[in-house]
């Protein structure tokens, strides 16, 4: 916050209306209050403002040398716990200097001042406010409710959990095509109205497949799809969930349905969706096979207006799914390679923050046909790495021309079929193997 004195003060009164008004609940408090204030993924009352925990909420380094010099506050030298010798005389300093903006982030306030600024009430604070089922507090506490420590582990190993906080990308910086843009539209409005999709009996909706080639945003659309929506995101790879623990392939698979629906509302992405295909056409071991029936008969089971549960499907091979596969579906999503003009877009959107000399993105467009979003910011990567060795932080567009050219020099060499010998040989002296792996998607 701007104002450091005024940060902690909001702090304080915050913390002492919540304890003493139990119908607040966690979801009333700002994000950053919460996290200083949870003990085992729990919000206890009283809440104590100690010093502590206000420099966690507010990130002022030393709260009480910020606000010491007020005349209604106070500081327990035992505790360090602050409080205020004069409620009244505290809540009107702070009525002054908080606007609508600021009570909007702050719901408990917000009801607390309703009649007293204008634009401010309760309803639309508590709306704005991000839930407390999305914070990483809540989630891992609900998983240990959940499992014992031994299958919390064994879980961890096989889906990846994160808090929306914990995903770097935005909608707004990735470049979407007119019809992912609608399907995402629809799938907010569905979520948004799950409970008038069950009263009119519309309960088969909400199980998308993301389809397209490597490094097209199919993860990176999800990801930030639950960012958008302030949900929990558990990932699955399908491989990994039917190589481990061979005996209990199955019970696994249940046990990925079990966490989306104890992390509910939430989204359940499950990658390398093709595996399915693959392992019913061949002569798997008994178990995987089970195990894929299981999967399918949990998606026929899991329901975006039942469960709260929005189930995303991802394969960058859809010819190898047939149509028990096909059907589990009610959308599907075509995450194409980008025709020009989206090249351009992406390269506007991934070089915002870049100083870039006589920068043309559609000369670079031009010269990169073929090339994913992912391979395009690869191409960048390689720019900036460059500049760097020559102590530049100012790239050209010459920079990035040369770094497309070089780019694309890699990827053939690394997909020569004719390349014989050892090929860990051949990428151990620098990136070829991993920088461009076109065996994921980014």
């Amino acid at each position: 916050m701007n104002d450091p004195e005024r940060a902690v003060v909001e702090f304080v009164l915050t913390a002492s209306v919540y304890t003493e008004n139990k119908q607040f609940e966690p979801d009333d408090l700002p994000p950053a209050y919460r996290e200083a204030f949870y003990s085992d993924g729990r919000i206890e009352r009283p809440l104590s403002p100690t010093l502590e925990s206000a420099a966690a909420a507010t990130g002022v380094e030393e709260p009480w040398n910020v606000v010491s010099g007020l005349m209604f506050t106070d500081k327990n030298d035992f505790d360090g716990t602050l409080s205020f010798t004069d409620r009244d005389m505290a809540e009107e300093w702070l009525r002054d200097r908080l606007d609508a903006d600021a009570l909007r982030a702050n719901p408990v306030l917000a009801a607390h001042f309703e009649d007293d600024v204008e634009g401010v009430d309760y309803e639309s604070a508590r709306q704005y406010n991000r839930p407390s089922r999305a914070d990483r507090a809540v989630i891992d506490n609900l998983l240990s409710e959940y499992f014992d420590e031994d299958e919390e582990g064994e879980m961890l190993d096989l889906v990846d959990v994160r808090a929306p906080t914990e995903i770097e990308m935005t909608l707004d910086d990735i470049v979407l095509t007119a019809d992912q843009e609608n399907e995402i539209l629809k799938i907010v409005k569905a979520i948004k109205h799950r409970e008038y999709l069950a009263s009119i009996g519309l309960r088969e909706i909400g199980k998308l497949l993301f389809v397209g080639p490597p490094g097209t945003g199919k993860t990176t659309v999800a990801r930030a799809l639950a960012r958008k929506l302030d949900l929990p995101f558990v990932e699955v790879k399908l491989s990994m969930i039917t190589s481990q623990y061979l005996g209990e392939t199955a019970k696994n698979v249940e046990k990925t349905f079990e966490v989306a629906k104890r992390l509910s509302p939430c989204i359940l992405f499950i990658d390398e969706f093709d595996f399915v295909a693959k392992t019913r056409a061949s002569d798997e071991h008994a178990a995987i096979k089970r195990a894929v029936n299981t999967l399918l008969k949990s998606i026929d089971e899991v329901s975006l207006v039942q469960d709260e549960v929005l189930l995303i499907g991802a394969t960058n091979h859809p010819d190898q799914l047939d149509a028990a596969a096909w059907r589990r579906f009610d959308e599907i999503v075509n995450f194409p390679k980008p025709d020009r003009t989206m090249r351009s877009d992406i390269l506007r959107v991934v070089t915002r923050e870049m100083d870039i000399l006589d920068f043309d993105p559609d000369e670079l467009a031009e010269i990169t046909e073929g090339l994913t979003g992912s391979d395009l910011r690869l191409v960048l990567r390689e720019a900036v790495l460059d500049a760097l060795t020559e102590e530049r932080t100012t790239l050209t567009q010459q920079d990035l021309m040369d770094a497309v050219e070089d780019f694309e020099e890699r990827d053939t060499l690394k997909n020569m079929d004719m390349i014989e010998g050892d090929h860990d040989a051949l990428v151990a002296g620098g990136d070829i193997g991993d920088g461009h792996d076109h065996g994921h998607d980014h």
